[in-house]
């Protein structure tokens, strides 16, 4: 579609449905993994692990992913993760074993890789490269908004048929995602290469390989590489550490999750803005704000002795994340190459999965050798130094017809 002509209001419903409804799924069920995993005789300490095979179904299906989206296109992959996950909730809920229970889970998070493959690789190609970063943005947004509302859904049935209700109400959500992903258009052509116009799939020859991109692109995946898994390891941690210092100075439940909810609000509410910033400005002038913000948010926040200034730096922090709506999947779109970009998303999804599991794991192992503080303060230098490495690597201006044409010539 010509950029002139292009609108994202034109491919709304089948582009942002599927998501908004997938991201109500897995938030109608975050809530509850852990009291679930209890209720079928889970140690707390097992509980706390079942939450994790989210993260660890996602990190190991993220290649595979590639070969699903690259053999049966973006569609009938968003259609089948969304069948995959519906299956795993309906297991979640009708199987009361622990066991069964965990393989679920495990399942939730292999799907959403999928899911998130094929949905970043589909608004990648149909979307005109001034208007991807909006797209894109657009598209983290609408997934927040959904995992948002997801809990409120879910509310109303786990009243009436207890925990079980929030996994009916996923497959739900899930089966809905599947059926608006079948009104998403095939893509009848993909970009040949930069600038050089569109040819058919099936003349563009051969798929590379999931090698052969990270040999031809490993420059690329060491640079900014490393600076998209610092984004993902500082947004992973930054979940835990306002109820964890909301606990720490003494502030009761309700009023941690109020702080926490207003966080996430604000967080919500400027994803197109951060889009239109990155398409108008340069990717550059989105991702250093972004990391730096939140880096200086989580630096303050040790310092917060009661709800006020809790309240301040979850603000900053929320508003630090919210600015980077859309980065990672951007930055991943402007490098991927055509043919071959599924296996090269594949390979930057992984490298955002190693992210989110590796910085909890640094604020869990400084805080058991140090202290909670000095967790929360590696956090925020993980921050400063992922706005460094972006400002080196990505690019500081947008160029004609390629926003990357600045960043490649480094």
């Amino acid at each position: 579609m010509p950029a002139d002509d292009f609108s994202l209001r034109k491919i709304a419903v089948p582009a942002y449905g599927p998501t908004l409804l997938y991201g109500l799924a897995t938030g109608a069920i975050l809530p509850v993994i852990a009291l679930s995993a209890r209720d079928l005789g889970a140690t707390v300490a097992l509980a706390a692990l079942v939450i994790t095979l989210t993260g660890v179904g996602s990190l190991l299906t993220n290649v595979p992913a590639t070969i699903v989206t690259t053999r049966f296109g973006e569609k009938w992959a968003l259609v089948a993760a969304s069948a995959w996950c519906a299956l795993a909730m309906v297991l979640a809920a009708a199987v009361p074993v622990l066991a069964v229970f965990a393989l679920a889970v495990f399942m939730v998070g292999m799907a959403g890789s999928v899911f998130g493959l094929a949905r970043q690789s589909y608004l990648t190609e149909a979307v005109p490269v001034n208007f991807r970063a909006r797209a894109l943005s657009t598209l983290g947004g609408v997934n927040r908004i959904g995992v948002f509302i997801g809990p409120f859904a879910a509310a109303g049935a786990i009243h009436f048929f207890g925990t079980t209700g929030a996994y009916w109400v996923g497959a739900a959500a899930a089966v809905g995602a599947g059926i608006l992903s079948l009104q998403v258009p095939d893509l009848a052509v993909r970009s040949g290469r930069s600038g050089s116009g569109m040819v058919s799939k099936a003349d563009a020859g051969p798929a590379p390989t999931v090698r052969s991109i990270l040999r031809s692109h490993a420059r690329i995946f060491r640079t900014i590489g490393i600076g998209v898994l610092l984004i993902a390891a500082v947004r992973a941690t930054r979940q835990a550490v306002i109820p964890l210092w909301g606990q720490h100075i003494g502030l009761d439940p309700t009023a941690t999750a109020l702080i926490y909810g207003l966080s996430g609000a604000i967080d919500m509410l400027i994803f197109y803005p951060a889009g239109k910033a990155m398409d108008t400005w340069g990717r550059r002038s989105v991702a250093v704000p972004c990391m730096l913000i939140m880096g200086l948010g989580l630096g303050l926040l040790p310092l917060a002795s009661e709800a006020t200034g809790l309240l301040l730096a979850a603000l900053l922090i929320g508003f630090g994340n919210g600015i980077g709506s859309g980065i990672v999947m951007t930055l991943g779109a402007d490098f991927s190459p055509s043919p071959g970009r599924p296996q090269f998303l594949g390979i930057w999804r992984l490298l955002a999965d190693l992210g989110t599991m590796g910085g909890p794991g640094i604020l869990s192992g400084v805080t058991a050798l140090v202290s909670l503080s000095a967790g929360i303060g590696a956090t925020a230098v993980l921050g400063l130094l992922g706005a460094v490495v972006l400002w080196i690597w990505v690019p500081g201006r947008k160029a004609a017809g390629n926003p990357l044409t600045a960043g490649q010539a480094r």
